[in-house]
């Protein structure tokens, strides 16, 4: 009896062990759900994309809105009886950048009695 009671409860370790940390068990479990929840986030993500998309194929194939709205905004076309306004924002004058001091040369103060001589 003993002997039955040992194995049952080895059997029971062994079942739990797989159980929670083999292949197959509750850890992958777990993952695998996570994995399930990113990806339905994801393909809830691009039928909102598909439902825009199709909107706009109808948009384009039916109605005359839509096609002129890309006129306007892609090719910056006009209609007509409508006046073209472009606004130009002015841009700062550029200064010129200041000189940097010159050295005075040697003969800079015989230079300058001979101009007043002259004068």
């Amino acid at each position: 009896m003993k002997f039955l009671a040992a194995a049952l409860v080895i059997l029971l370790v062994l079942l739990q062990y797989r159980l929670w940390l083999g292949d197959g068990g509750m850890r992958e479990v777990y993952r695998l759900r996570a994995e399930i929840e990113v990806q339905r986030e994801q393909n809830s993500g691009l039928k909102e994309r598909n439902r825009t998309l199709a909107a706009e194929v109808q948009d384009l194939k039916k109605g005359t809105v839509a096609i002129e709205e890309r006129a306007r905004t892609d090719l910056g076309m006009v209609g007509r009886g409508e006046t073209f306004y472009q606004v130009v924002e002015p841009k700062a004058a550029v200064q010129p950048a200041p000189s940097p001091p010159r050295e005075p040369d040697k003969d800079e103060p015989a230079r300058v009695m001979q101009a007043r001589a002259a004068n």
